[in-house]
């Protein structure tokens, strides 16, 4: 509920609070005096599109504050939690607007967007006249309004999930169609690849070692003449063979030199078994070093191959085993795709049954409760004087969505025979006014708990017939806040709480206020709505009995 409304600085009001209350509120005054103000002044803090220039001349800067109850379970609650925001019992909205146009808008005293406040204001108020195109008049909006009316709150959600269902379903098959398209075009060139790489088999660190192997043998053609002729000179034709002659002849000498030799000898068996050591060593490279032609071509043979296939296939030597895995995880998942695109196709006609069956349940309770909201405006239209009038909710097949097949929309006929047409195109002004407030009237039952705000609805009726308004109005303030700003005295003295719009001039200086009417300024506010600018006594007495009732 709407609790208060400060506006400071904005078009022709200085400074203006006012304190609202539960059941019904009437604004009333002079054509011209501000009422219009106010709601602009409303409209710009819930962050609705209205006039540009809305700073008083000659002020810095236009404020506007509006406070709220907001009880737990409140939508805005939801709105609040995902912008961050903090909430409590109490909603308190503020928005600066600067003579240069700047705008600044705050939610409980933290800074916020101005689409955080729309998003906010549509839990919030709702807005009615003739020139409505955001709740009643406003065609897209017509699904949701039948739905509240049918109390199809189960069947819509049920209906929504079916479809996300449904969507994510499809999307799957989509993604995995597409993968399967994707990888049978090059289904040739993968099968082609794999057979290349299987054939090859290539395995991590094959190609270090087939280099140290081919530089190896490589090298052994120019080292083998030198270790050759270093064998020869360690053998019996080179040192072996004259150390063998120096033995002799020292151990023939041996006899005679009286044990001078003895150590020589020594030395010598210790290089006779050096030597052989070394020759023995030699041999063995000599023999590792024996050049095979072939094994190298075979060697370098292979070595190019796994190099030949990583540039083909732009990957380090190592990495070609992991990328023919991975060529093979693609064959793999091309030749199981069959089987998994029939079970994504069974989900996907699931997913569609599941949400036919609920958009039809939803589509017949809508079908159902169009039947009571048009014999329900039928009943409320006559009070109006429109018992001739013809409403009817129209439900025409639509492209399957989330809110499911249908499209709704309200039509009338303001005469019997008279084709139907949509609500804003077909009902002159006061007609208009008649029918939106009996529409609301009706939806009014499953309460929402806005704030309602009817900006002259009683435009073009008088009498009896304003009356009917009027009284349709207390009834709508019984469950709920209604604000009216009206022309008519009869809508006014069934107000419970009534302001009077003024307008004032001092100097070149013009500006509005709002006051609070105590009982007898009421009477005399009807009395001036009944006569015009001379109250006399007849019109007080005829504005006391109507507020008698």
């Amino acid at each position: 509920m709407l609790r208060g409304l400060d506006i400071r600085d904005m078009l022709l009001i200085d400074r203006l609070e006012l304190m609202f209350q539960p059941g019904l509120n009437v604004l009333t005054g002079e054509t011209g005096a501000g009422k219009s103000i106010l709601l602009d002044s409303l409209g710009f803090v819930l962050g609705w599109r209205g006039r540009a220039e809305l700073v008083r001349a000659g002020a810095g800067q236009g404020e506007v504050t509006a406070w709220f109850d907001l009880p737990p379970g409140h939508p805005a609650h939801e709105i609040l939690e995902e912008a961050g925001l903090p909430a409590g019992d109490e909603l308190i909205l503020r928005r600066i607007n600067t003579a240069e146009g700047r705008k600044t808008a705050f939610v409980n005293d933290r800074r916020t967007s101005g689409e955080v406040l729309r998003q906010l204001s549509e839990t919030l108020v709702e807005l009615h006249g003739q020139h409505d195109d955001r709740g009643l008049l406003n065609p897209r909006g017509h699904i949701a309004l039948l739905d509240l009316f049918a109390g199809a709150d189960l069947a819509v959600a049920a209906t929504r999930n079916a479809w996300r269902a449904r969507s994510v379903a499809a999307k799957r098959l989509a993604e995995a169609e597409a993968a399967v398209e994707k990888v049978r075009a090059e289904e040739e060139y993968l099968r082609h690849s794999i057979g290349e790489l299987d054939a090859l088999d290539p395995q991590p660190g094959e190609d270090a070692a087939l280099d140290a192997t081919r530089r190896r043998m490589q090298a052994a053609e120019r080292i083998r003449e030198g270790i050759q002729n270093a064998l020869q000179a360690l053998g019996s034709d080179g040192a072996e063979g004259q150390m063998g002659d120096a033995a002799r002849w020292l151990e023939a000498a041996a006899p005679q030199a009286e044990g001078m030799l003895d150590a020589p000898l020594e030395a010598l068996t210790r290089a006779f078994d050096a030597l052989g050591e070394a020759e023995q060593g030699v041999a063995s490279c000599l023999a590792a070093l024996d050049l095979d032609p072939e094994a190298l071509e075979q060697t370098e043979e292979r070595l190019f191959a796994i190099r030949g296939l990583a540039r083909k296939y732009d990957v380090l030597p190592d990495e070609l085993s992991d990328f023919a895995d991975g060529l093979r995880v693609k064959i793999e998942a091309l030749d199981a795709s069959e089987a998994d695109l029939a079970r994504l196709k069974d989900t996907v006609a699931e997913a569609d049954a599941a949400y036919g069956d609920a958009a039809r349940r939803l589509s017949a309770l809508r079908v159902e409760a169009a039947g009571r909201l048009d014999t329900a405006m039928k009943a409320e239209l006559a009070p109006l004087k429109m018992e001739r009038a013809v409403f009817a909710t129209r439900i025409t097949p639509a492209t399957p969505g989330p809110d499911g097949i249908d499209d709704v929309s309200f039509t009338v006929a303001t005469n019997p025979g008279a084709p139907a047409g949509p609500l804003g195109k077909i009902a002159s002004g006061g007609e208009l006014s008649r029918f939106l407030l009996a529409l609301k009237v009706c939806l009014s039952r499953s309460n929402t708990g806005l704030t309602l705000i009817f900006d002259e609805i009683d435009r073009g009726v008088g009498g009896a017939t304003a009356d009917a308004v009027g009284r349709r109005l207390s009834a709508l303030a019984e469950g709920q806040q209604v604000l009216v700003v009206t022309h008519s005295p009869q809508v006014a003295a069934l107000g419970q709480h009534h302001w009077r719009v003024e307008k004032s001039i001092t100097g070149e200086v013009t500006t509005s206020n709002v006051v609070p009417l105590d009982p007898p300024a009421r009477i005399d506010e009807i009395a001036r709505m009944l006569s015009g600018d001379t109250v006399t006594e007849e019109a007080r007495g005829a504005a006391a009995k109507l507020l008698a009732g």
